[in-house]
């Protein structure tokens, strides 16, 4: 880690993570442990989770679409 804080990660794991140019991470501590995990690693987690609470025939898009559509016509 420099001095300023960058913390260099090495080609081949950058490369193993799908990212070989580089890219951002959500820093965890956990029990005294520094976990990084790419962006795109925990949107899909995210997206997972909540998979799990919709239906497949429900699009949260066009709920919200229609929501948005229906405060604009209230105002």
């Amino acid at each position: 880690m420099a001095s300023n804080g960058r913390l260099v990660i090495p080609a081949n794991v950058r490369s193993e993570l799908g990212m070989p140019d580089g890219g951002n991470f959500i820093v965890h501590v956990e029990d005294g442990h520094i976990r990084l995990e790419p962006i795109q690693s925990a949107v899909a987690r995210a997206q997972a989770i909540v998979r799990r609470y919709v239906p497949e025939d429900v699009s949260l898009v066009d709920e919200l679409t229609e929501d948005r559509r229906r405060e604009s016509e209230g105002e």
